[in-house]
């Protein structure tokens, strides 16, 4: 199946660029660009994409307010945030909105291939490393939601393994750790994200560090 894609950045080259770029690949499909947030919401409910990629900072509606809209509709598109900066409160702000993840302006193409691919199959937590930095960064700035009520849903096993993909652990170490199968992790992921209401690993690392349920190091 073809990946549907958006691209949504307000400079016209950098806009092309992308969506050129993205076509060379055969199981990509770019079915539309927008010059603003209010564009891409709107593009995005025409076209139903699978991704879009976003720029952060864009007039009329900035990228953040269009990833909550497009997070709150039917058949939301997983969001794929785009940056100048690593560390940037508007990338985790977008994050909190419902991002999927995000990359610097400066990837290299397979990377942004990789990552499109990645973020459409909703399999894996993007650039694991740099998003976590980036969260944990951010989160310790921010006051915290009291995790009791949040996380009363999960079962022990569940806040364990919900800690423990805050850590970056991917599926596989997370078998390991817990000495279960890689289906046994699969299941527990997903019943922790349908019971939290998240949409894949990324909010429920972010979830996971405002709740206070890992606490970002200091050193």
């Amino acid at each position: 199946m073809s990946i549907r894609i958006v691209v949504a950045d307000d400079h016209e080259v950098v806009r092309a660029g992308y969506a050129g770029l993205l076509a060379t690949q055969g199981d990509f499909t770019v079915v539309g660009t927008a010059r603003d947030g209010a564009e891409a919401v709107r593009v995005c409910r025409e076209r139903t994409p699978d991704v879009v990629l976003m720029d952060v900072r864009m007039p009329v509606m900035d990228g953040i307010e269009a990833t909550a809209k497009l997070h709150s509709g039917p058949d939301a598109p997983r969001v794929l945030v785009l940056t100048t900066f690593d560390l940037d409160e508007h990338v985790y702000d977008a994050l909190t909105a419902g991002a999927s993840g995000f990359l610097l302006k400066d990837v290299t193409a397979e990377r942004l291939f990789d990552a499109v691919r990645v973020v459409a199959a909703g399999e894996a937590l993007l650039a694991p490393g740099i998003t976590r930095r980036l969260i944990a960064e951010f989160a310790r700035m921010r006051p915290r939601t009291p995790a009791g009520g949040t996380l009363a849903a999960l079962t022990p096993r569940e806040t364990d393994v919900l800690r423990l993909l805050a850590e970056g652990l991917s599926n596989p170490e997370l078998a390991e750790r817990l000495r279960v199968g890689e289906e046994t992790v699969k299941t527990h992921v997903s019943r922790i994200l349908s019971k939290l209401g998240l949409r894949d690993r990324t909010q429920a690392v972010v979830m996971a560090y405002e709740t206070g349920l890992v606490v970002p190091r200091t050193g």
